[in-house]
């Protein structure tokens, strides 16, 4: 079958089960647009305010659903657009592919209009780079970026395709996507070494982080933890992979984490770290972390082994097939005194809640619990207002806390909520953000207008940035330096503009009666939360810093 290059990119697409696509349109990605308009019966787009939004929709949909993300967006600024986008599923191991399309082959190097070079502009936040300008090149470019998204560690992949290529015509060949790369072989001996090294230990402690919900490991941690009886911390990443009310949980460990999960850590035997990678938000002091412990590092990327911290036994494993191969050396044990110690230190502070304000975080976050199912989908922006939610939230499933962690990215929530919200039309769609962070992509509410999503908004606003607001209020002896803006946003009436629904509260029951009726609309609603900006985040360790340094109220 003779095609075009356009309509081989979608013929690719199709082989690899994609039926949706987020984008936005522009001079050298016109034939593709064009050739969407053919598939359109197979291929849905989804078009977003900016390329950013399309990019973190992309991110959301896999996040949510499983199924890899795909982004579409013109040459120049259209394609410079994604670059953040793109980080960040490169730092939170997202599987992504990214389609742009540059000028033509021949105008390549001449500093065209729109033209730029992305593959070398994005070399360092994907696993891999396609420049496609010939196109007999262009299927296995395509059908290697989805392996190679998919094979190991997961990230993101970009195709730059000249608009030459996407003109030009060959014979297609239908084909199947291309086997994922074997994943890394481990050891008996090493399988012998952790079990003997789990079933020694008294006082164990399993530190999880995003690996395990990308290899789909959570029945298996869970199984770890009940037969060896150990309690378990979670990263920002890992967030919802233990159930709010499994008795062995000590919740978020770091910077912002509860006392319980890092002081189990500091008094721990030994710390059982799977699929994490020991960032500086976890083992701030790397030298001083987890010091009375022994330390086993269970990771699928061999260069996150002894990369931040320093480990007795690291095994380059993925963390579903070691766990499989694991359980059966396991003893069951009975580590009731340490679990009810670890445990209770979950009640040494209790709801904090600071300011003037009539309205708090964790009322807030409550009433949004006590409201909604496990099904829920929680997306969040970066800032206070995520490890507000991070701390408070009741959640019990795996892929249902969608958050940008390695990156921190201000503005990801809103585009993720859609992506999400596309990927899972049945699932109720939560989207928490502050308004710092939500005045960086609040445009992308014409999206979700336009696709008449019932993404509900919650609004942290305090007026201020409230995080760095925090560290020059403890740190910076109270120079509020560029981080009270003055702005006068008024959400409920903007998003009524954009054709969605808009309510404001300024007390716990004035936010329960707004969010009990934004249930019941069809289209996107916010909420403006007026909080105090002298709420805090706590507990907090500063940078650098240890337990002993760690700020509680």
């Amino acid at each position: 079958m003779r095609v075009t290059g356009s309509q081989l990119v979608a013929e690719v697409l199709l082989e690899h089960g994609v039926d949706t696509i987020f984008g936005y349109p522009g001079g050298t990605i016109l034939n593709l647009y064009d050739t969407l308009y053919e598939y359109k019966d197979r291929i849905r787009h989804i078009l977003s305010a900016h390329e950013q939004g399309a990019a973190h929709a992309a991110d959301g949909y896999y996040r949510a659903t499983g199924k890899t993300g795909v982004v579409f967006a013109t040459s120049g600024p259209g394609a410079t657009n994604l670059v953040t986008g793109i980080a960040t599923a490169f730092m939170d191991s997202i599987p992504m592919i990214a389609i742009t399309c540059n000028v033509p082959d021949p105008l390549i190097g001449r500093d065209a209009f729109q033209e730029v070079s992305i593959t070398n502009i994005t070399l360092p936040i994907t696993k891999h780079t396609y420049f496609v300008n010939h196109i007999e090149n262009l299927a296995d470019a395509i059908r290697n970026a989805f392996r190679i998204a998919n094979s190991g560690r997961k990230g993101p992949v970009l195709i730059d395709i000249t608009k030459d290529v996407t003109a030009d015509t060959i014979n297609y060949k239908p084909g199947k996507p291309l086997p994922l790369d074997p994943k890394p072989a481990f050891s008996a001996e090493s399988i012998r070494k952790v079990a003997s090294m789990i079933n020694a230990a008294e006082k164990p402690v399993i530190y999880c982080g995003g690996g395990v919900p990308s290899s789909g490991a959570a029945p298996e941690l869970l199984e770890l933890m009940e037969k060896a009886d150990i309690p378990a911390t979670y990263t920002l990443m890992a967030a919802g992979i233990i159930g709010y009310d499994n008795p062995r949980t000590l919740g978020m460990l770091g910077m912002h984490g509860s006392i319980a999960a890092n002081k189990a850590i500091d008094r721990s035997d030994l710390i059982i770290a799977i699929g994490a990678r020991f960032s500086d938000r976890v083992a701030l002091n790397p030298n001083k972390w987890g010091k009375r412990a022994q330390k086993v590092q269970i990771d699928i990327d061999t260069s996150e082994i002894n990369k931040n911290v320093l480990v007795d036994f690291g095994v380059t494993a993925d963390a579903k097939e070691f766990l499989q191969a694991l359980l059966p050396h396991i003893k069951e044990k009975n580590h009731t005194d340490w679990v009810a110690q670890a445990t209770s230190w979950k009640n040494t502070t209790g709801d904090i809640k600071e300011g003037d304000a009539m309205i708090h975080p964790s009322e807030i976050i409550g009433a949004i619990c006590d409201n909604t199912d496990k099904e829920t989908i929680y997306v969040t922006d970066v800032g206070q207002h995520q490890m507000w939610t991070a701390q408070y939230l009741r959640h019990d499933k795996t892929n249902k806390f969608l958050t940008s962690g390695g990156l921190g990215t201000m503005g990801y929530g809103y585009g993720a909520a859609i992506g999400a919200q596309i990927g899972c039309p049945d699932c109720r769609v939560i989207h928490i953000t502050g308004d710092g962070s939500f005045h960086m992509n609040l445009n992308e509410a014409c999206t979700a207008v336009s696709q008449n999503l019932p993404i509900i908004t919650v609004i942290m606003n305090n007026r201020v940035l409230g995080m760095v607001y925090q560290w020059q209020t403890t740190f910076y002896g109270k120079r509020y330096s560029a981080t009270s803006p003055e702005r006068k946003t008024d959400f409920p009436k903007l998003i009524e503009a954009f054709g969605g629904k808009g309510f404001s509260a300024d007390t716990p029951q004035e936010f329960e009666e707004a969010f009990k009726q934004a249930l019941k609309e069809d289209g996107p609603v916010w909420i403006d939360c007026h909080i105090s900006p002298d709420e805090r985040v706590l507990p907090m360790i500063p940078g650098g810093g240890t337990l002993e340094d760690m700020i509680i109220g």
